[in-house]
């Protein structure tokens, strides 16, 4: 929801860092790879109970996250790099809430379950949204050039990361704002299949 706003903000700071990256000779497909291990290294020390630590390391991943792409628009964009930045991206999420449940499975894991659930609601409908938007020549740069279409939603990666952290700032606290996260992920996907349905029913007809 508030991605398209916040990037205006944080692209000027990752293209500073992105070009020192690019002399360095850093590509966009390593951060990607970096910060996908910080960010399992992050759920790793979550499941311990160190929560502190995995919120220092989650913020750490998703700086990574955001600085291979300021990195891929300054050479190139790749399907690779797309494929690895989304996939990569999605297994990070459910390996955090994974985590939780490990901490704690009497207090968390139902809850955990649920929100692991829920995530597909955004998951799937962003990707098979984006799968008929380059079918039928559909594009958009509302949230800066990218390798497939972002359609936006209640819940997208800036509101996951913050409900991420937010877990780890108040762990006891998981219960309550996986549930009521995972409430938001289902209207997410009931409002992209009504776009959807809108959009390409419209063409089709």
């Amino acid at each position: 929801m508030l991605d398209a706003a916040i990037r205006p903000y944080m692209n000027k700071p990752l293209e500073a860092v992105a070009r020192r990256a690019v002399v360095l000779g850093i590509s966009a497909n390593i951060a990607t790879a970096v910060g996908f291990a910080v960010g399992i290294a992050a759920a790793a020390f979550i499941a311990g109970e160190y929560y502190w630590v995995g919120l220092g390391l989650l913020l750490t991943s998703r700086f990574l996250d955001g600085l291979d792409g300021a990195i891929a628009r300054l050479t190139r964009l790749t399907d690779v790099g797309g494929f690895l930045d989304i996939t990569l991206d999605f297994i990070f999420y459910a390996s955090v809430v994974f985590a939780f449940a490990l901490a704690s499975p009497e207090r968390n894991a139902l809850a955990a379950a649920f929100l692991t659930a829920s995530f597909m609601a955004p998951a799937s409908t962003f990707l098979t949204y984006a799968i008929f938007a380059q079918k039928q020549g559909i594009t958009t740069e509302i949230r800066g050039a990218k390798s497939l279409y972002y359609l936006g939603g209640l819940t997208e990666g800036f509101e996951t990361i913050f409900t991420l952290c937010l877990m780890c700032v108040f762990p006891a606290w998981f219960p309550v704002i996986a549930v009521v996260y995972g409430i938001m992920c289902w209207i997410t996907g009931g409002t992209r299949i009504a776009a959807a349905v809108q959009t390409f029913g419209q063409r089709a007809s």
